[in-house]
């Protein structure tokens, strides 16, 4: 079983929700639940190197935030780490943190290579993916679930996407793992910064080889695509390979494990998983919602604006957090329990609005695709291990899971 601190509501004054090992080492669900209640736009406060910033928690608050990108936008970054350093250079240029006709045309030209037709391949390859690394486990009869299945996943599908060449492969999650966070405590900031910038590094010289190569995948498209009568040039695309290959991997892979972990602590909701009492469909979507491995999205008020009855000024850094919004009392019934039939589930989890996630899709038919081989390939799950968490203020999950599976 997993062990948390549970941080209580008076304890709310000396926290600070930018701290990464807060988030990793505990439970914030009181926390979350006293600021819906009593405090849904609350301050926090600066410190010695950083600005404060306003922390959204209720669902209609933060839907209505992720709906106005003319004030609230994300052209000075989308994520504490940026927002709070002072902005992004990648501002106006990377999908996630460009608005407006810009973002709207990258929108379009990528909308294309993520429609289900187009990924109907791709789909079929995690399926067999999932299915190859299940029985590898099964026969092994342990495994680490986040690093010896769920790390296979969603990588494998955006490097199809992108054409990444398998041998980089495992180069490319290794720096995807410590972009974004960290699986451990003690990991700094300049590790996350040369990770970041190995990355781009490898999307560079990618994009360089890619031009009028005649390849069909991502890279070239953007290679050859034009928003609103410009090429893009390397830099562009270089950065929105950076950002997909984030958006599209950490994230689905976290919510993957954090499947296997509710199962394994719902045992409840594994059998109705089993015997087809849930739905894939139903329980894809609580399973994202239970993980939300997004814990917030952040904006800059363009203008004075008011959220939720509090003032805002224009400049001044708004974070909406889907991981309190996933469980306001006012949108789900009983939100703190586990239901794999859930319906309706308005979770945000893919944000809402115009930054609605790209890869929605594709994050559900490999989700979709984890659930549907657990249920018919595994008979019985335990843990052997101690889980480790991710260090991020960002991220939320698991980096280990030591798990004994038996087969069906």
């Amino acid at each position: 079983m997993t062990t948390w601190r549970t941080i209580a509501p008076q304890e709310l004054d000396t926290l600070n929700l930018a701290d990464p090992r807060l988030h990793a080492e505990s439970d914030l669900s009181a926390v979350w639940r006293h600021l819906r209640e009593h405090r849904p736009v609350h301050w926090n406060p600066a410190t010695d190197t950083a600005p404060g910033f306003w922390v959204v928690t209720r669902h209609a608050d933060v839907t209505s935030v992720y709906r106005d990108s003319t004030r609230f936008t994300s052209e000075g970054g989308n994520v504490l780490e940026t927002l709070l350093a002072g902005g992004d250079s990648a501002a106006g240029r990377m999908l996630a943190i460009t608005d407006g006709a810009k973002h709207a045309g990258l929108r379009r030209i990528l909308m294309s290579a993520f429609s289900p037709r187009a990924l109907e391949p791709i789909v079929h390859s995690v399926r067999r993916t999932v299915t190859r690394l299940l029985r590898d486990a099964l026969e092994k009869g342990t495994c680490d679930f986040a690093a010896d299945v769920a790390a296979g996943i969603p990588l494998g599908a955006i490097c199809d996407l992108l054409g990444v060449p398998d041998r980089d492969r495992a180069y490319v999650l290794s720096l995807t793992s410590s972009a974004l966070g960290s699986h451990e405590a003690d990991s700094t900031a300049a590790d996350a910064w040369i990770a970041k910038n190995e990355i781009l590094l490898y999307f560079a010289n990618l994009a360089r080889d890619r031009r009028g190569s005649g390849h069909a995948d991502v890279i070239a498209l953007l290679a050859g695509s034009e928003v609103n009568g410009l090429p893009l040039d390397d830099d562009e695309i270089m950065l929105n390979c950076y950002s997909l290959i984030l958006g599209g991997d950490e994230t689905a892979r976290l919510s993957m494990v954090g499947a296997a972990l509710a199962l394994l602590e719902h045992p409840d909701q594994w059998h109705a998983l089993k015997r087809g009492d849930a739905g894939i469909d139903t329980a894809v979507e609580e399973i994202l919602r239970w993980t939300t491995p997004a814990l917030h999205s952040g904006r800059t008020a363009t203008t004075d604006a008011e959220v939720g009855g509090r003032p805002i000024r224009a400049g001044e850094v708004v974070t909406v957090w889907n991981a309190s919004a996933n469980h306001d009392e006012r949108i789900f019934e009983a939100p703190g329990e586990l239901r794999l039939d859930r319906t309706p589930n308005k979770h945000v989890t893919f944000a809402y609005g115009p930054h609605f996630c790209l890869g929605a899709y594709l994050a559900r038919a490999e989700i979709g695709a984890v659930l549907t081989g657990l249920r018919d390939l595994v008979a019985e799950m335990e843990q052997t291990g101690p889980a480790k968490p991710v260090y991020s203020n960002f991220l939320s999950g698991l980096s280990a899971l030591p798990l004994a599976l038996k087969a069906a």
